[in-house]
């Protein structure tokens, strides 16, 4: 007796002899094979583009890659103006220049892009006076040889490639202090969020962007998980991408964002994969479940989920026909 399954896609079809085979055997191979045939459908109902990205602030970067993709613009240009609309705001005091300055008294931004189809990828760390960093690391995915640039080095370049900037020569005197050992006392210290903002396009492609002024009062020179490609943001075009916020040093020690493109890959959903990589760290960290870490996910089916070990933690979440801030409540501690 001959079996015919037919599979997710055009016309694939398989065809399984049962000849001296145990029925259930048979029954139970074609179940996997259906599954896998099907992981790289899309999600029903799902028609045009998803961004999802942290914090409430992030549904003004959303509508931003939604406009732009229905303008007709490229998916790397989607990411880039999302995240360019939340610097220019320097949304809730931790990204773009208008972000917490650093223990000196001074902002240095971080930043890095994605792009899945190519996997190309540009990002810029500790940069001074540039006003779009997010645009910065896109000039060094796709106009150097490198992926990461810092420092006065990614501001040279910035410069160079005409990125928009504003005067530093007020920071020489911040700078001289610090050095002779003067600390400023009324540094504020509080805050550590970021952007992080990932599309999936209406044709399964997928890219991903973050950008952080960092942890308020942070010493001169910390770079935090943001722009750490496996870290603050990964984006793999064949499963999907993820993206992180909080205390960067937790997420950073595990390759936060990594883990959960890596679970996605062994067939979880975006939500299981987010709770997941909490539990995961959590398990090995000494603090536990306080380490002030989210994340955001989606997959290449358009799926898509967060996760935060010890906070209530609002996302954005953005298609053609809506936007709007979603809520989860931290993970239950295992």
């Amino acid at each position: 007796m001959n079996v015919s399954i037919r599979l997710c896609g055009a016309n694939r079809r398989i065809t399984i002899l049962m000849m001296s085979l145990n029925l259930s055997r048979v029954v139970l191979f074609a179940s996997f094979l259906i599954l896998g045939a099907c992981a790289g459908a899309p999600a029903p109902g799902l028609d045009g583009p998803l961004v999802i990205s942290t914090w409430p602030f992030g549904r003004h970067a959303n509508d931003k890659s939604i406009e732009a993709l229905a303008a007709g613009k490229s998916l790397v240009d989607a990411v880039e103006l999302g995240i360019r609309e939340t610097e220019r705001r320097s949304s809730d005091g931790s990204v773009g220049l208008g972000g917490r300055p650093n223990a000196a008294g001074y902002p240095q931004l971080d930043a890095c892009i994605m792009d899945g189809p190519s996997r190309d990828a540009g990002a810029v760390g500790g940069v001074e006076g540039i006003v779009h960093p997010i645009s910065a690391a896109r000039h060094v995915m796709e106009k150097s040889k490198h992926v990461f640039l810092v420092g006065e080095g990614a501001r040279w370049f910035a410069l160079e490639h005409g990125v928009e900037s504003i005067s530093i020569e007020d920071l020489k005197a911040k700078k001289a202090a610090w050095v002779d050992g003067h600390r400023p006392k009324d540094v504020d210290r509080n805050g550590h969020d970021t952007i992080a903002l990932l599309i999936r396009d209406k044709n399964g492609h997928i890219a991903g962007g973050c950008s952080t002024s960092g942890a308020g009062g942070k010493l001169p020179g910390r770079v935090g998980d943001s722009p750490i490609l496996g870290s603050g943001l990964y984006v793999d075009e064949e499963v999907g991408a993820a993206g992180a916020t909080g205390i960067g040093e937790n997420v950073m020690r595990y390759c936060g964002s990594f883990l959960v493109v890596e679970f996605m890959r062994q067939g979880m959903h975006p939500q299981k994969a987010c709770e997941e990589t909490v539990h995961r760290i959590a398990r090995l960290d000494p603090r536990g479940y306080k380490l002030d870490i989210c994340f955001v996910a989606l997959d290449k089916m358009g799926r898509y989920g967060a996760a935060a070990s010890n906070q209530r933690f609002p996302f954005a979440v953005a298609t053609k026909d809506k936007s709007e801030v979603i809520s989860v409540q931290q993970v239950v501690p295992r």
